[in-house]
C-alpha cells in the first residue's frame, strides 16, 4: 500500500528536515539560508557531527504551511553543493 506524503500531513503543521552534509563551518548557514527564503522563522538548527567527524546532520524544524513547500525544501536543500543527504 502506497501512501502519499499530503494525505498524512494537515496543514500547518510543525515539520523537521534532517540534513547530512560534510562538516564545513558554513554548513548551518546554508541550510538556514534555503529554510528562510521558503519559511522565514527564528530558528535554532541542532548539529550533530558523525562518529568519524566527517559529516555533520542539521536538523531544524519549520511550520510547513502546504505541501508545495515541504517538497520544495527538499530540493532545494538538496542542491546545497556540501549536502549529502535530506531526510
Amino acid at each position: 500500500m502506497k501512501t502519499n506524503l499530503k494525505e498524512l500531513l494537515e496543514f500547518p503543521t510543525p515539520f523537521t528536515y534532517k540534513v547530512m552534509g560534510l562538516a564545513k563551518p558554513e554548513l548551518v548557514d546554508l541550510v538556514i539560508e534555503v529554510v528562510q527564503r521558503h519559511a522565514p522563522g527564528d530558528y535554532t538548527p541542532q548539529v550533530k557531527p558523525s562518529s568519524k567527524g566527517n559529516y555533520h546532520s542539521v536538523s531544524v524544524t519549520i511550520k510547513a504551511t502546504h505541501i508545495e513547500q515541504v517538497e520544495t525544501l527538499y530540493e532545494e536543500l538538496g542542491k546545497i553543493e556540501i549536502v549529502r543527504m535530506v531526510l
